[in-house]
């Protein structure tokens, strides 16, 4: 079975978040990362940064779930989601989903307070043959702007893999 390629290209979100200090920490604390300067902000001062800067992975894990106020979203959301649609196709057809790689790309780095603008899509879709069963994959990409300058913080791709 060949697969739809028509998804590619296609809005997966919008979002307006602010990056909070309880979040970050929380998260912080939750990867045993005991680096004050994800904690104090003199700590994170003295360390040449802006602000408190949230870990690594925080992109995935924190920025869809903290700081994401229902009132100060985009109107123009996206109808649906083109990913899931695409998955939830696949699983009806049974199979496993599978995570796949994470790759984060850090413009500059993320800190308590600042507010961005989120904005995702599917990049690319593609099968592979495993072991005589299909894989297919789904590439996501979200692209986090500084809602002042427009400027991107943080680019954030995904892969989610059907294994039929």
């Amino acid at each position: 079975m060949a697969v739809d390629t028509s998804v590619v290209g296609k809005s997966t979100m919008k979002v307006r978040v602010v990056v909070e200090r309880g979040p970050v920490s929380q998260f912080a604390q939750a990867v045993t990362d005991e680096n004050p300067v994800y904690h104090d902000a003199s700590a994170a001062q003295a360390a040449g940064l802006a602000g408190i800067p949230a870990p690594p992975t925080y992109g995935f894990s924190g920025l869809g779930f903290w700081g994401k106020f229902p009132e100060q979203q985009p109107k123009d959301q996206p109808e649906g989601n083109p990913m899931f649609e695409v998955m939830g196709g696949l699983m009806k057809t049974g199979g496993l989903i599978l995570h796949g790689e994470e790759e984060f790309t850090y413009h500059r780095p993320l800190v308590v307070g600042d507010v961005l603008i989120g904005e995702g899509k599917v990049v690319d879709i593609y099968e592979k043959d495993s072991k005589g069963r299909t894989m297919t994959f789904i590439v996501t990409e979200d692209v986090y702007r500084d809602e002042k300058t427009g400027e991107p913080v943080l680019t954030a791709r995904m892969n989610l893999i059907h294994r039929a």
